[in-house]
């Protein structure tokens, strides 16, 4: 077992703080997944919400903060340590639940939790 935070920054990832990364494109290990419509850096729970557009229909996805593997500034672009199949198969983003269920981050640190390929 790892004992990286999958809600932390790598400290290779070439994250600092107060970047705003709204906007920044989003790279999967196999391509576009969309754009990052919402990020926080709150600490113990850093991440991104990606708005994946028509990929698949509008859903928003949540990524972790540990699973930025590179922040381009130069390009705009987020590179994630992820498939788009992982992606895509990650729990939905719920805006009502994100805000008002204590627990509600703990279904992603399960699901991105997992090792992967």
């Amino acid at each position: 077992m790892s004992d990286v935070n999958i809600w932390d920054y790598h400290p290779r990832a070439g994250y600092r703080q107060g970047i705003d990364l709204i906007g920044y494109k989003v790279e999967a290990t196999d391509g576009p997944i969309g754009k990052i419509d919402k990020h926080s850096e709150e600490v113990g729970s850093s991440h991104l919400v990606v708005d994946t557009g028509v990929w698949i229909f509008g859903k928003h996805v949540l990524l972790p903060a540990g699973t930025i593997k590179l922040i381009d500034t130069a390009e705009k672009k987020v590179h994630v340590d992820r498939t788009k199949d992982q992606i895509k198969g990650a729990p939905e983003f719920d805006a009502a639940k994100y805000g008002g269920e204590p627990t509600y981050l703990e279904q992603f640190a399960k699901y991105y939790g997992r090792p992967h390929m």
